[in-house]
């Protein structure tokens, strides 16, 4: 690493500066979509004037709730599956218990699908 590059503030080190000449509504614009998309400023404008895409903080954390929703769905049938072994189903109709395990095992193959294409068409 040379001496004339900052560690300071990022995660990356950075040597040069560049001066973007804007109006102070197009700084707002600027400002207002670098918050929406969790971005710094500088990170904003590296990332868009490299073409590179912008990811959208609302979309990940969608997809780490769907992750905590999907953990849920699982744990839930392990429950089922545990009460099922300890009580053999007492009280309930065998074709109604499996129904309910198919109806989980589709539910969490399809919040990992989402998840998948969210993660994937960002």
């Amino acid at each position: 690493m040379g001496s004339d590059t900052k560690t300071g503030r990022g995660t990356r080190p950075r040597g040069t500066r560049i001066d973007v000449w804007v109006t102070e509504g197009e700084l707002a614009e600027l400002a207002d979509r670098a918050d929406q998309a969790g971005m710094s400023r500088s990170a904003y404008l590296r990332t868009a004037g490299l073409n590179h895409k912008i990811r959208s903080v609302y979309d990940l954390r969608a997809v780490g709730d769907m992750g905590k929703v999907n953990g849920d769905l699982g744990r839930i049938a392990g429950l089922l599956k545990l009460w099922l072994a300890d009580h053999r189903g007492f009280g309930a109709k065998p074709a109604e218990v499996e129904k309910m395990m198919l109806d989980f095992r589709a539910l969490q193959a399809e919040l990992s699908a989402i998840m998948g294409r969210a993660l994937r068409d960002r």
